[in-house]
């Protein structure tokens, strides 16, 4: 059957189309793979062998996550070759808070109808996502839905596979009172209140994607599809020769919901606000949406996108070793006594 006869394409289904998006992404795809990778891209699924990692008693370790509401952003700016990028980030730096290393990644691209320009460019960045984080895209799933999805609009769903060691996860357990806690710049919102900041530069103040923010040094559009930092390399590498006693990811929920998941009970987190210097587009967006501070930092991740709690008598050294891997570490914190034995408490001086 020719595709002008077929009333598949015809309801909006193009499966031609979709044999060419394979087509055009395989070499990109195939740029991404690492010892391990067994199958290649158009299988019914893929193949990843890990008795080649060399890990003592192995764990698989898996995440799943997507970028939100950027993606309306990425639209506005008719750009997409990075938001595959933050698509890999909220998924590995899920996976490397247990100590975990990233193998292999899968990504779900659907729209009302296939892009192959638009497309292809959301695997580009997804690509370079795992390149970053030395992870393998093995596959993934494309689907054309109309009538599901508007016409121009995709969205975006990721999942990855991590191994680490069982004797050496890293779940908080190890944390006491006297730590001290690290964080690592991020690169800007990263993939979180997307929808808050939205409404905040387009609706109430009326901005447009290529508005020259004279604060950011850049458009409004280029600072909002900054992608979200990848922080694999970084603690993979020290977690080799240091202990860390627990890692914080700071996505939606900002510090407020994210620190108390790794807390012991007996343990609260008191964070020093001024011990880092805080990106201008949080400030920007506090002082121009009216935000109290309270909601800032239970929606942002207020410029550290990862925390680190390390001993206090390793702490200097730590700053070093994670400046040394191409971070931007800073003093922020200690774990004090939970009041009231009330473990999961954040204090944020003169905030919470």
């Amino acid at each position: 059957m020719t595709q002008s006869s077929s009333k598949y394409s015809a309801a909006g289904v193009d499966i031609d189309k979709g044999n060419l998006f394979v087509t055009r992404i395989k070499d990109i795809v195939a740029g991404t793979h690492r010892r391990g990778v067994i199958s290649d891209i158009g299988g019914f699924s893929g193949l990843f062998a890990i008795g080649n990692e060399d890990v003592q008693n192995p764990v698989l370790v898996a995440s799943t996550d997507g970028v939100g509401t950027k993606l309306t952003v990425a639209k506005m700016c008719n750009k997409h070759d990075t938001i595959g990028i933050d698509l890999v980030a909220m998924c590995v730096n899920d996976v490397v808070v247990s100590g975990s290393k990233p193998l292999f990644f899968l990504d779900y691209f659907a729209s009302s109808a296939l892009d192959l320009d638009v497309a292809t460019d959301v695997v580009r960045g997804i690509a370079e996502g795992c390149k970053q984080a030395h992870c393998s895209l093995i596959g993934g799933e494309t689907a054309e839905m109309p009538g599901l999805y508007q016409p121009g609009d995709y969205d975006l769903a990721g999942f990855v596979v991590g191994i680490g060691d069982r004797n050496a996860l890293v779940d908080g357990s190890d944390i006491r009172v006297g730590d001290r806690i690290i964080g690592l710049a991020s690169s800007g919102f990263h993939s979180n209140g997307y929808s808050l900041v939205r409404k905040i530069f387009f609706e109430e103040l009326g901005k447009e994607v290529d508005d020259f923010i004279e604060e950011f040094g850049c458009t409004l559009g280029e600072e909002l599809l900054k992608p979200t930092r990848i922080y694999v390399d970084s603690v993979v590498s020290i977690l080799r020769r240091h202990r860390i006693h627990g890692l914080v990811h700071i996505t939606g929920g900002g510090f407020i919901d994210n620190i108390p998941r790794i807390l012991p009970a007996g343990c609260s987190a008191h964070i020093h606000p001024g011990s880092w210097p805080i990106p201008p587009c949080f400030t920007y967006v506090q002082e121009k949406g009216g935000i109290a501070a309270e909601e800032m930092y239970r929606t942002f991740n207020m410029g550290i996108g990862m925390m680190a709690v390390v001993p206090d008598s390793n702490v200097e050294d730590m700053l070093h070793q994670f400046a040394a891997h191409g971070e931007q570490p800073y003093l922020i914190g200690e774990i004090k006594p939970a009041q009231a034995n009330n473990g999961g408490q954040v204090i944020i001086d003169d905030i919470y």
